[in-house]
């Protein structure tokens, strides 16, 4: 049996963009990484991270031997490290800690994969941190399976039709699931109910002919970051949304940054209702390197911050009062995390001139016409249809149809699901 193959510089959970330096748990205890051995070469082994201490400390986690440079590490919210190694056409997943001055290891079990698949990859951490799931995708459908928590072993969760990347968790519980789904030579989010059996409902479509991904999202403002060429045919462009709300999904001018690559990796969580304020950090690869961005949907401008020495590129997490925290690794300081305070955001957006925008979070507004207070810089089509989960839009040149009355973001459709 073939063992499927796992590239270690892209990231399918990003859109396809680059892997990050680390992982790090939901709610930022803990992060995870394949560090390379002083000797060099090509001698791996997993590292554990613990952020929420006074300083930040990391524990090596060798096994008996080295790790391939593609093994993939996880980390629990209980401080254990997931890892999934593929050995003889075998996913194998175990749990790894630390025994004094060894490393200990309970298996978990394996996963087969068929010769045909694509491959097997983590998800990104679970929010409750006690559960890890994987995709197994296939030519013609995709394998959920939870690979830690369970009580057997790996547990197969469902099997959607198509084939499924990405990975972005839209509640707290670990209940709702968005993957980007191919089908019929077009990618669409759609999202997944893990306790309705994997049931599989529309999450984002801008256009029939276009490929609409979604790259982060967080619960609280119901902010939304997305990849899609709907706005220009064969090109992606970056945008932004809010789950459950009825206006169009907007593809600000100043994210598109010539010659580079933009993968945004983290939004500050607690904005509760007020998405246009929540701040994102984006990664910028371009020819000279990489750096930070930071970017608010209340503002026109993306500020470029310098990356701090040995940042683990692409790793970072928000606080809720506005602090970046970005985990850097250097000679001098093997385990360090760099900190960043977000510019605050002017009360109108960069300059004043953003218009209010009706049916922003917060609550009923008059609709008026949403044509003529949006920013100038939004491209998209009409709503969605009421009742369907997350976000949704209609052709560009279909006709418009009437607006409903925009609700509150906790009357959403996508909320109402997470809450059955």
């Amino acid at each position: 049996m073939t063992a499927c193959a796992i590239e270690p510089s892209a990231d399918p959970g990003n859109g396809g963009g680059p892997r990050a330096g680390c992982s790090i748990t939901a709610e930022g205890a803990y992060a995870a990484r394949l560090a390379r051995s002083d000797e060099g070469g090509d001698s791996w082994y997993p590292e554990r991270w613990t952020l929420d201490g006074p300083e930040p400390y990391a524990v090596p986690l060798p096994g008996n031997q080295p790790e391939e440079p593609g093994t993939e590490v996880q980390p629990m919210g209980d401080g254990r490290v997931l890892v999934h190694r593929v050995a003889a056409g075998r996913h194998v997943f175990a749990l790894l800690y630390p025994t004094g001055p060894g490393t200990g290891e309970l298996p978990l079990g394996a996963v087969e994969c068929p010769a045909e698949a694509t491959g097997v990859r983590l998800l990104p951490p679970a929010p409750d941190g006690e559960r890890a799931y994987a995709l197994a995708a296939g030519p013609r459908s995709t394998v959920l399976w939870q690979v830690a928590g369970g009580a057997f072993g790996p547990e197969r969760v469902a099997e959607i039709p198509g084939r499924c990347s990405g990975g972005v968790w839209l509640d707290r519980t670990g209940r709702i699931l968005a993957v980007d789904r191919e089908t019929g030579g077009r990618t669409k989010a759609v999202v997944v109910d893990l306790e309705r059996g994997g049931e599989v409902s529309p999450l984002l479509q801008i256009a029939p002919d276009s490929d609409d991904r979604l790259l982060l999202a967080d619960p609280d403002s119901g902010l939304v970051l997305i990849r899609s060429d709907a706005p220009s045919p064969g090109r992606e462009r970056l945008g932004w949304g809010v789950l459950g709300s009825t206006l169009p999904v907007r593809f600000p001018e100043c994210l598109r940054l010539p010659d580079c690559v933009v993968t945004p990796f983290a939004v500050q969580p607690g904005q509760v209702l007020t998405p246009e304020r929540c701040a994102v950090a984006l990664r910028v690869d371009g020819a000279f390197g990489s750096w930070v961005g930071v970017w608010r949907p209340a503002e026109r401008q993306v500020r470029h911050l310098p990356a701090p020495e040995g940042w683990l590129t692409g790793a970072g997490l928000w606080t809720p009062d506005g602090e970046l925290r970005l985990p850097c690794s250097t000679p001098r300081s093997p385990c360090g995390v760099a900190r960043l305070a977000a510019p605050d955001v002017p009360a109108t957006g960069t300059g004043g001139e953003r218009p209010e925008e009706p049916g922003e979070p917060g609550g009923p507004a008059d609709p008026g016409n949403p044509e003529d207070s949006a920013p100038e810089d939004s491209a998209s089509g009409g709503p969605g249809e009421p009742g369907e989960p997350g976000v949704t839009d209609t052709p560009a040149a279909a006709p418009a149809p009437a607006r409903p009355r925009p609700v509150p973001l906790q009357q959403a459709p996508l909320a109402r699901l997470v809450t059955k």
